[in-house]
């Protein structure tokens, strides 16, 4: 969903509503939460909850005291309480939906911790807060030479800076441990501003920059994921993809999130199947696994001996073959099930209901060009023989 000021003009470029991420109605923004109470009134004597969903630059988001029982609505943008002076923000969620996401985040509202809204931005708050914003990308080039200049294996992601102007937060990712405090000084010097450095992970740091993936779509992380689980090869074997760390890489170097989506449909569906460690044991030898189709329910199996022939069964037939061994009754060889596999598979095949007829049976037609004959037929009667007798002058 967007607004209609995302669309395209008559040029065929994108309008867009040049709010640089702080559109008014709230459908462009990142990690938003649609209000499903919005329509909703409450009962006679009912309070409505006064915590408010601030959100700040790259989807960061905190919550809110109403103390001053301000009419807020979404997309208004608010003077928040900072330390020091204050910040600037746009209202994202209000009512009793704030209640739901601070439980589901773990925020309790009696925090003393909690900060308090100060009032509706005016106008000069918001041209202070455009004027810093402004100052952050130039700030960001600089910044990254200085930190190559002193040699450090860092990295600054983004520059954040408070509304009003007064500090600025700088996003960085390393490695290992790194000693900044010749950095603070030099930053402090040429920004002339209040500098705090807060150090982010490779997946936060993605969140925050966004991006597409290799899907297509915006990423995960910076529209709608907001908790990051740990992934590990084993979601990747669990669902047969190959480990190869460039397919399986995400924007931010480490394992796509994506992973674990239908991990649990795949374990799931994985209880069914026998054990590939399990050797199947015939009278003709015995054989090992070498492929699992988890959707169609087949296995590939081949003798120790003859490695280069794989024998397709049934996860029925598999089961039916472990426990005959177990029971001292091993069958002959795979090749029975092999075989019956394909009869199966050749009566369950559709047939032509309609036969061997074209698809163009219904067309009309094209009619025959008769008028082409006649004239050939014609011009042949003129140069025939019998015709140059008659025609012949007398002597």
């Amino acid at each position: 969903m967007s607004c209609n000021n995302c669309s395209t003009g008559k040029d065929g470029m994108p309008k867009g509503c040049k709010n640089n991420g702080t559109c008014g109605l709230d459908s462009c923004n990142k990690l938003t939460v649609f209000d499903w109470l919005a329509n909703m009134e409450l009962e006679e004597g009912q309070v409505p909850f006064d915590h408010i969903e601030v959100r700040f630059k790259n989807g960061r988001k905190n919550y809110y005291k109403n103390t001053e029982n301000l009419s807020l609505a979404i997309g208004d943008v608010v003077a928040t309480e900072a330390s020091p002076g204050h910040d600037v923000g746009m209202v994202t969620l209000t009512g009793e939906l704030v209640r739901v996401q601070m439980k589901k985040k773990k925020v309790e509202p009696d925090n003393e911790e909690i900060k308090k809204i100060y009032r509706k931005a005016s106008q000069k708050d918001i041209d202070i807060w455009e004027k810093s914003r402004d100052k952050e990308e130039p700030m960001k080039v600089r910044a990254r030479e200085i930190a190559i200049k002193l040699g450090l294996k860092m990295k600054i992601s983004d520059i954040e800076f408070q509304g009003d102007g007064s500090k600025a937060t700088f996003y960085y990712t390393a490695d290992e441990r790194v000693d900044f405090r010749q950095l603070i000084k030099d930053y402090a010097s040429e920004f002339r501003t209040r500098i705090e450095m807060r150090q982010v992970g490779l997946r936060q740091e993605a969140s925050r920059l966004g991006g597409i993936g290799s899907c297509g779509r915006e990423l995960c992380c910076s529209t709608w994921l907001t908790d990051f689980r740990s992934v590990n090869t084993s979601a990747a074997r669990y669902q047969q993809l190959s480990l190869n760390p460039q397919k399986l890489a995400g924007q931010c170097g480490k394992l796509k999130c994506c992973l674990n989506y239908e991990l649990d449909s795949y374990q799931e569906a994985l209880k069914e199947f026998p054990s590939r460690d399990v050797k199947l044991k015939t009278k003709k030898g015995n054989a090992a696994c070498q492929k699992i189709d988890i959707f169609k329910g087949l296995l590939w199996y081949t003798y120790f001996d003859d490695p280069m022939n794989w024998h397709k069964i049934t996860v029925e037939h598999a089961k039916e073959i472990i426990e005959a061994a177990e029971n001292k009754d091993m069958v002959d060889s795979l090749e029975e099930y092999a075989d019956e596999l394909i009869i199966e598979n050749k009566a369950a095949q559709f047939e032509n209901v309609v036969g061997q007829d074209s698809l163009t049976r219904f067309d009309k037609p094209k009619k025959k060009n008769n008028k082409r004959r006649k004239r050939r037929f014609n011009n042949k009667k003129k140069k025939s023989p019998k015709n140059t007798k008659k025609n012949a002058p007398k002597n």
